[in-house]
């Protein structure tokens, strides 16, 4: 169970069930796409430092792997067809195509996963929550990278599409890890679990 799950509405009718769903999905999307504005863009490296990736790994925990990863896909659609969700207000194909496109496909598979770790409990511990978020965080690497190396070069990769990003990557792990066994503390202090 997510904390989304725990939240959802007690009324069995199915068609709130997939309103639910549908809000939740528009929901992430929508903090994704917030997130990436907060968007500090770095001298002579194409990849900014932004707010994306914690919103990524948000929306995969707190929706589960579903949900999930489909706020991500309609977020990466709202761009694609020209909406300025990406990072500094960017958008169209040419930016799923361009040096950080494989970041942004990179999402999705991170958002699944972390998703599939919180169903699983992974987000009700400090520890169990910083390792899901390091595991998201690596599948975002390890589908940007490579992709970021096609323009640069390998080397060239890891110093502008990596080194520049760790310590943000941390801070980003543990407010993360910290928050959202806290969530669940709330929650059964509210007697919702």
């Amino acid at each position: 169970m997510t904390l989304a799950d725990v939240l959802r509405p007690a009324i069995a009718q199915r068609r709130v069930g997939l309103l639910y769903d549908a809000m939740l999905v528009m929901g992430g999307s929508a903090l994704v796409a917030l997130l990436a504005q907060v968007a500090i863009p770095l001298p002579f490296n194409p990849v900014p430092l932004t707010g994306q990736t914690f919103g990524v790994l948000l929306v995969g925990v707190l929706l589960g792997s579903t949900r999930g990863s489909l706020a991500v896909l309609v977020y990466l659609m709202e761009g694609a067809v020209g909406l300025p969700v990406f990072a500094g207000g960017g958008a169209g194909l040419a930016r799923l195509a361009g040096p950080t496109g494989g970041y942004l496909v990179g999402f999705v598979f991170a958002a699944f996963v972390v998703g599939f770790l919180a169903k699983r409990g992974w987000d009700r511990s400090v520890w169990r929550a910083g390792v899901a978020m390091l595991v998201g965080n690596a599948l975002i690497y390890a589908v940007g990278l490579p992709w970021l190396s096609l323009f640069v070069g390998t080397q060239r990769a890891f110093l502008l599409g990596l080194c520049p990003f760790v310590v943000g990557d941390c801070v980003k792990l543990i407010l993360a890890a910290l928050a959202l066994p806290a969530g669940w503390k709330l929650l059964r202090w509210f007697g919702k679990t």
